[in-house]
């Protein structure tokens, strides 16, 4: 026997449900964070989305930003105008600016076996990729050239703890008297 469809019965209230949970679920969604700090600052809740941006200097569609070249047979080259509009809000401009000027750290490593792997050949076989292949430590079988390519991103990642590794390798000077 087939049921009864669902709305068919009445409507009934559900204790079980949290609405004030609900709601925040759905501000949350309708409302997401911000994740720039400069943007999330000068945000206006009152005002759209494209209107915040447009006070910023930003632009919410760059396709009506941009003008776009018309070229006609007749005419020759025209373009389209880019609408203006005043920037009320310069100063996130400026700070995304700066913080796009700033150089990146780069944040990669290597772990502290490849480290430890990478030294242990260049101590034993200096630059001979051949020998550092046939070398027991070589657990995993690398070719010569997989090899060059772990020395040389170690040489990458960690550039002054390898100066000093090849400098503790070389003989001592002698003295000058």
């Amino acid at each position: 026997m087939p049921k009864a469809k669902q709305s068919a019965r009445r409507k009934k209230f559900d204790y079980n449900r949290d609405r004030k949970k609900l709601k925040k679920k759905l501000l949350k969604k309708h409302n997401p964070r911000i994740e720039n700090a400069q943007i999330r600052n000068a945000w206006d809740d009152r005002k759209s989305m494209a209107r915040n941006l447009q006070d910023m200097g930003l632009t919410f569609d760059p396709n009506r930003s941009l003008p776009i070249k018309n070229q006609s047979l007749l005419r020759g080259v025209g373009e389209a105008a880019a609408p203006v509009s005043i920037v009320t809000k310069p100063y996130v401009l400026t700070q995304l600016e700066e913080e796009a000027g700033r150089p990146g750290t780069s944040s990669k490593t290597l772990s502290s076996d490849l480290i430890q792997y990478v030294q242990h050949m260049i101590r034993q076989h200096r630059d001979n990729y051949k020998e550092m292949a046939r070398d027991e430590k070589n657990y995993y079988q690398d070719t010569p050239k997989q090899i060059r390519r772990k020395i040389n991103e170690y040489k990458r990642c960690h550039p002054e703890q390898y100066h000093a590794f090849m400098a503790s390798l070389s003989p001592p000077q002698p003295m000058v008297q």
